[in-house]
């Protein structure tokens, strides 16, 4: 397999001359797709959905390198840390969307996972595609980040080989963070520049090179695994309940109420009595509710606790 030279230390951008896209599998064009064209609406959907279900296995094969990467940033955030994505174009903008949930569902701060993509906050919505190719861009994004030992980068890029990524992940670990390259292809220099190389094998996209698709539902799959389940190692839940959500409007308020009934076993009106005593604060008020203690009281239980609400429950 040739593959793309770049180091992860060089600053030059490259051009078309200088990189080679052979040997990597989601460049490739496989002559099982090769009329869609002429295919019928209804038998290029079902073609694709069968594409896009090779995905999940794809992503299990992965899964040995996923759960310690996983584990270690738990670790590096329950220490304080951050987890910081970073990428170009579709992995970019995965990975702002998969780091704006973080807010609303875990009552994160914006700071505290966050995205990094090439060509700032205009790429998420206006096509900035030659600013994937400034590695010095990636590895100035990193300082301007103030990125320490504490926190997790994780490099987003279906090649494996986009520069901006590479530089950002290489300049991260040099740094002391946990540096983590997701990619899908195999043996890239996105893994070589990172301490946990992640590689989700999806093969060739249906649409040669477009890899929004088949690749991007695996980024997608992952980094959904990354947020949530780092969130649950914080005790961001209560079993499989959305304890730390915000209820900023009408259908979470709705789940807030729901979250506090099912837990607290109370009426919906306790259970709104409780929310508004405690300023809407789903955790505060559950704590409340099953200890029966004051709001103050409540909340220096939680906090002891690092705001585990199921060991500020157990707590005697």
């Amino acid at each position: 397999m040739t593959r793309h030279d770049l180091s992860p230390t060089e600053t030059a951008a490259p051009d078309a001359a200088t990189i080679s896209l052979v040997g990597l599998t989601t460049e490739e064009a496989d002559p099982r797709f090769a009329e869609i064209d002429r295919m019928s609406v209804g038998n290029l959907a079902a073609l694709m959905n069968d594409a896009d279900a090779t995905v999940p296995t794809a992503v299990a094969l992965a899964l040995p390198s996923i759960v310690p990467a996983i584990e270690a940033t738990a670790l590096r955030m329950k220490a304080g840390g951050r987890l910081i994505y970073v990428g170009a174009g579709t992995p970019g903008r995965i990975g702002v969307l998969d780091a704006s949930e973080c807010p609303p569902t875990f009552s994160t701060p914006p700071e505290q996972v966050f995205a990094i993509i090439a060509g700032g906050l205009k790429a998420i919505v206006s096509p900035c595609e030659g600013a994937e190719d400034d590695p010095a861009a990636g590895a100035s994004a990193i300082d301007a980040a103030g990125v320490t030992s504490l926190d997790t980068v994780i490099g987003i890029a279906s090649s494996g080989r986009t520069p901006y990524v590479v530089a950002a992940v290489a300049r991260a670990r040099e740094l002391g963070a946990l540096s983590i390259g997701l990619s899908c292809n195999r043996g890239t220099v996105l893994s070589e520049a990172a301490e946990f190389g992640i590689e989700v094998l999806v093969g060739a996209e249906i649409l040669s090179g477009s890899t929004r698709l088949k690749a991007g539902t695996a980024q997608k799959l992952v980094l959904n695994m990354f947020s949530t389940i780092v969130m649950v190692q914080l005790g961001k839940t209560y079993g499989n309940l959305m304890v730390d959500v915000k209820p900023t409007n009408v259908k979470l308020r709705a789940r807030a109420l729901g979250i506090v009934r099912t837990i607290a076993g109370v009426s919906r009106d306790r259970a709104e009595a409780a929310l508004a005593t405690s300023g809407n604060n789903v955790k505060l008020a559950i704590v409340l509710l099953r200890t029966g203690c004051s709001p103050e009281e409540a909340g220096a239980r939680l906090s002891t606790v690092n705001g585990n609400l199921r060991a500020a429950l157990e707590e005697q």
